[in-house]
C-alpha cells in the first residue's frame, strides 16, 4: 500500500493520499480539535459521458440523463433505503451529479466509523429491477419539470444549448422525459459496471478523523477491482458560439441573464493558469471592483452578481451572472470594460488585492471540512492537488495575469441567456 504525506509549508497543514490495494485513490485530510467529519465517495463519471468504450472494445452509447437516474438508484437495496440506516447514525448523507463526476457524502459528529461503512456498503452494492427503475421514471419525470420551471436553471442551460453546438454539456443533467424512459436496469448495471470500478474513484474524508480510521474501515468494506481503460467520446466542438442572444419568458419579478464567453478546451485548465484565471476575474468582477461599482451605480446589477470558470472535458467557459433590470445594457458594460483592459493593461494595485483575496479565500477554506473533501475530490479528477492550487496562486505575477488576459474573455465570442416577464 502506498500512503504519501502532502505537506504545505505556506499554510501548515498536511494529508494523506493512499493507493489502496483495492484501486480506490483515498485522502485523508485529519483537523485536530474539529468535532465533526466529513466524507465524499465520488466517481469520475457524470452527465456529459454519454458515450465511451471499455478497453478499445466497440463504442456504448446510453440515454441522457442516466448518470443521475443511478445517482438516484443507487441509495435503494433489497434490505432497505441508505438514509434509513444513516438515520441510525445521525449523519447528514446526500448525493449529486455534476457534468463530469457523481458523489455520494455524509457529514456527521459521532459514529463516523459505522457512517462510513453504510457509504462504501451501499455505493458498491447496486440493486435494481424492472419494477424499481419503471417507478424512478415517474419520480426523476417531475424533477426534469420542476427544474424546466426553474428561472435560474433555464437561463443557464438555454446560455449552454446556445453555446455549444455539439458537446453534451449543453444537456441538462437529469436529461428529458424521453430520454430517462430509454432506461433500463439492465443499462444501469452496465453503465455501473464500467465507471463504478474503484481505480476510476476517490474517497476524500476531512476533520475529526485519522488515516488509521479510515485505512481500517476501508481494508474491511472495500473490495479489489480489476483496472480497465475508459474511453470518453464526445464530437468535435468548434471554438465558436452557437447564437449569441437567447431569450425565454418567464414569471420573474426581475430579469436574470448568463453572459458566457466560450474559452478554448483542449485540455483542462492546470493549477496554474487557473490562479491566473480566478485572479484576473477577481480583479473584473468582484465587489471590491471598478467593473461591480460601476454596473452598481448604473442600477444595472444588483448583489446577485457572480462569476465563475466552470470548466470540464472538452468544455470551458467564463460566466457573468446574476439579476438585472438591463441585461443587455449589463452584458455590453463587461464586454466593453473587458475591451477597456486588454488596451489600457491591468492595475498592479488592483493585482495585489485579487490575488490576496483568492489566496485568502482558499486558505480560509481549509477551515471548512466539508470544502476540503470537495476541493481535494475535484483536484483528484482534474490531476492536480490542493496545495498545488494555493501556491500557485501565491506564486502568480502581475505579468502572468496581465498575459492571461490576452488569451481568454473574447467578447466577440459570447452569448447572452436572458430569462424575463413576458411584455404586456
Amino acid at each position: 500500500m502506498d500512503i504519501t504525506e502532502i505537506k504545505s509549508q505556506r499554510v501548515g497543514d498536511s494529508y494523506y493520499k493512499i493507493n489502496h490495494p483495492s484501486g480506490l485513490t483515498i485522502y485523508v485530510y485529519p483537523k485536530e480539535g474539529y468535532n465533526s467529519a466529513y466524507a465524499i465517495f465520488g466517481t469520475r463519471y457524470g452527465s456529459i459521458n454519454t458515450c465511451f468504450s471499455v478497453d478499445d472494445g466497440e463504442k456504448i452509447t446510453v440515454p441522457d440523463g442516466i448518470a443521475h437516474y443511478l445517482e438516484h438508484k443507487l441509495f435503494e437495496s433489497e434490505d432497505g433505503d441508505a438514509f434509513v440506516r444513516y438515520a441510525e447514525t445521525g449523519a447528514n448523507a446526500n448525493a449529486y451529479t455534476s457534468f463530469e463526476k457523481t458523489c455520494y457524502l455524509f457529514s456527521c459528529t459521532d459514529k463516523f466509523d459505522e457512517s462510513l461503512e453504510i457509504l462504501l456498503d451501499f455505493v458498491q452494492e447496486p440493486y435494481f429491477t424492472a419494477q424499481t427503475v419503471a417507478k424512478e421514471q415517474g419520480i426523476i419525470g417531475q424533477e426534469i419539470k420542476m427544474y424546466d420551471d426553474s428561472p435560474e436553471w433555464r437561463v443557464m442551460f438555454n446560455m449552454l444549448e446556445a453555446m455549444y453546438k455539439n458537446h453534451p454539456v449543453r444537456i441538462d443533467i437529469a436529461g428529458t422525459v424521453e430520454s430517462i424512459a430509454r432506461i433500463t436496469a439492465e443499462k444501469l448495471y452496465e453503465i455501473y459496471n464500467v465507471f463504478y470500478n474503484l481505480n476510476n474513484m476517490v474517497l476524500c474524508v476531512s476533520g475529526n478523523v485519522t488515516a488509521e480510521q479510515v485505512l481500517k474501515i476501508a481494508d474491511k468494506m472495500l473490495k479489489p477491482s480489476e483496472k480497465h481503460k475508459i474511453t470518453n467520446y464526445f464530437k468535435d466542438e468548434p471554438y465558436e458560439i452557437t447564437e449569441p442572444y437567447v431569450e425565454q419568458t418567464f414569471p420573474v419579478l426581475m430579469p436574470l441573464f448568463n453572459l458566457g464567453f466560450k474559452e478554448k478546451a483542449d485540455k483542462l485548465f492546470n493549477e496554474k493558469q487557473n490562479a491566473e484565471t480566478e485572479i484576473l476575474l477577481s480583479m473584473l468582477a468582484s465587489p471590491t471592483s471598478a467593473l461591480y461599482r460601476k454596473l452598481m451605480d448604473a442600477n444595472l446589477i444588483n448583489n446577485t452578481f457572480d462569476y465563475e470558470l466552470f470548466e470540464g472535458p472538452g468544455y470551458c467557459s467564463i460566466i457573468f451572472s446574476g439579476e438585472s433590470r438591463a441585461p443587455k445594457q449589463a452584458a455590453e458594460m463587461i464586454k466593453q470594460y473587458i475591451t477597456d483592459m486588454k488596451n489600457n493593461g491591468l492595475n498592479r494595485e488592483e493585482f495585489e488585492i485579487a490575488r490576496k483575496a483568492v489566496y485568502g479565500e482558499m486558505v480560509s477554506s481549509l477551515n471548512s471540512v466539508d470544502s476540503i473533501s470537495n476541493m481535494i475530490a475535484d483536484c483528484h479528477f482534474c490531476g492536480n492537488e490542493l496545495f498545488y492550487g494555493i501556491d500557485a496562486v501565491a506564486d502568480t505575477t502581475f505579468e502572468d495575469v496581465s498575459a492571461r488576459l490576452m488569451n481568454i474573455l473574447d467578447v466577440n465570442n459570447c452569448t447572452l441567456s436572458v430569462v424575463k416577464q413576458a411584455e404586456e
